[in-house]
């Protein structure tokens, strides 16, 4: 089954407003068509864990009649926009992709989806993710893999595989995914979809299960840049609930897309262009770079000379905070609760084994040991010293520039499977996005070619807050390539 031009579901969100503005189609007839395409060909991609499809409907039907009404709630209003399985929604479940919330049912909704449903948009389904959004392949899932939908022997990425895959396969036009690491910009990339990572506290994370406090952010996929400015729009804001949400009042994000042009001062980080980057990826980016200085944009090397200390700094302090949150989940309060308990103390220690997969003890252990006494100082507080030097280094570099230029993974999507047995391989493919989430810095992960039948795509990196100029940089690119136009073929497999 392929995405076609007949396809509700594959449309752009600004197309899908255009033709319910005009009345040429409905929002059932919307919700219909993704529910059908994920009936047909969700099967071969494995994007969705489940969805309400009466909820759906009903939510469709409501966006309806307001239309008929003659009352709209904005360029939302009636789009379907998919979330990833972090995300709570009421009365919908919420297991992280995990065994141990299996059967969990979110008693509210996250202010995401309540700034959604404000928006008009028809919030839906359940998108599968690397348990509790630790990996980066949408393998580490404890109910199923998810499949790149370009090419269904190769990973989608993660953690928001199920997210890219989603709106990749037309399966939805808009998504929500989370960030920690590069959990957006790197499935974005692998699936041919824009994707940002906003500034730190630009969007609230309350309701949003935690794996790392201090990085956790929230962020869009879409097909087109456009897209992602309306989805950025509905969500970002201050939030009294989240005390990491910023104040700063929200900018007209596609407003400020058309307004803002070129020429820009781009900074190329020489750090990632070094050994380690595919060479065919290498030269997808370098057409970018070629790209903008036709634009008359002015490009610079710059250094980040502190890059090669981000992953270890990382896993230092994701981990940390990562076995921090997860000590919520003990068998006693709500959650898998093994039923080989004999006491107190096996509850907490069996479901725990029982409920956790392999990649989320791994961590929580690690977390545990740097956190330990004797070893707090040596590890966690001097991995937070490096973290502010890898900030200093982009705010130096960002006091020159406008933005930052480079490659979002150093290779193509993998062949599912192939580094299941090399975990330091698995966590340095996140070499370039690690940087970025440690600095709190906004990223916007944009198509720009295919290297062997997968996508690959460029990240812009830009200073705190200021979205505007990476969407209007990103809106340049795109508008002058047809990568936006692009849609796999799904053979069912």
């Amino acid at each position: 089954m392929s995405a076609t031009t007949d396809s509700l579901a594959s449309k752009t969100a600004g197309e899908l407003a255009r033709l319910l503005d005009s009345r040429e189609v409905s929002s059932r007839e919307i919700a219909m068509d993704c529910l059908a395409r994920v009936n047909a060909a969700d099967a071969c991609v494995g994007a969705f864990l489940g969805f309400d499809a009466e909820d759906f409907l009903r939510q469709a039907d409501a966006a309806d009649a307001r239309r008929a009404s003659g009352v709209t709630r904005g360029p939302l209003d009636g789009v379907p926009v998919a979330l990833k399985d972090i995300i709570s929604v009421e009365n919908q479940p919420l297991t992280c992709a995990s065994k141990i919330l299996r059967g969990y049912i979110s008693p509210y909704d996250a202010t995401v989806t309540r700034k959604l449903r404000e928006a008009g948009a028809l919030v839906w389904g359940r998108l599968n993710m690397d348990e509790f959004a630790m990996g980066s392949s949408t393998e580490n899932s404890a109910f199923q893999k998810t499949r790149n939908p370009w090419n269904q022997n190769h990973s989608p990425g993660g953690s928001s595989g199920g997210s890219a895959a989603a709106v990749a396969a037309g399966f939805t036009p808009l998504s929500l995914g989370t960030d920690t690491g590069g959990s957006i910009r790197q499935p974005a990339a692998h699936c041919g979809v824009v994707g940002i990572k906003p500034t730190y506290g630009r969007v609230s994370r309350y309701g949003v299960a935690a794996f790392a406090s201090s990085l956790d952010q929230v962020g869009p996929l879409a097909h087109t840049v456009g897209d992602a400015a309306l989805l950025l729009q509905a969500i970002a804001g201050p939030d009294p609930r989240d005390g990491t949400a910023l104040a700063n009042p929200v900018p007209d994000y596609r407003a400020g897309m058309l307004t803002r042009h070129a020429p820009w001062k781009i900074g190329i980080p020489r750090e990632y262009f070094a050994r380690g980057l595919h060479a065919a990826v290498a030269a997808r980016v370098q057409s970018v770079v070629d790209f903008y200085r036709a634009q008359g944009c002015s490009i610079h090397e710059v250094s980040l000379p502190r890059t090669a200390d981000a992953v270890a700094t990382y896993y230092i302090i994701a981990t940390a905070e990562a076995s921090s949150n997860l000590a919520r989940y003990d068998g006693i309060r709500y959650g898998h609760r093994s039923t080989a308990a004999t006491d107190a103390v096996d509850v907490y220690a069996l479901s725990r084994a029982e409920g956790f997969g392999d990649e989320v003890k791994r961590r929580v252990i690690l977390g545990t040991y740097v956190l330990s006494s004797g070893y707090y100082d040596a590890y966690y507080v001097r991995a937070q010293k490096v973290r502010t030097l890898i900030r200093n280094d982009f705010m130096r570099v960002l006091n020159e520039v406008d933005m930052v230029l480079a490659p979002v993974s150093p290779t193509p999507p993998e062949r599912l499977g192939e580094k299941s047995g090399d975990v330091l391989a698995q966590y340095l493919g996140d070499v370039y996005t690690i940087p970025v989430s440690l600095a709190g810095l906004p990223g916007i992960s944009v198509p720009c070619g295919f290297v062997e039948g997968l996508p690959v795509g460029f990240q812009l990196i830009g200073k705190p807050l200021d979205e505007e100029t990476l969407l209007a940089a990103a809106h340049a690119f795109e508008e002058a390539h047809d990568f936006a136009a692009r849609r796999p073929v799904l053979a069912a497999r």
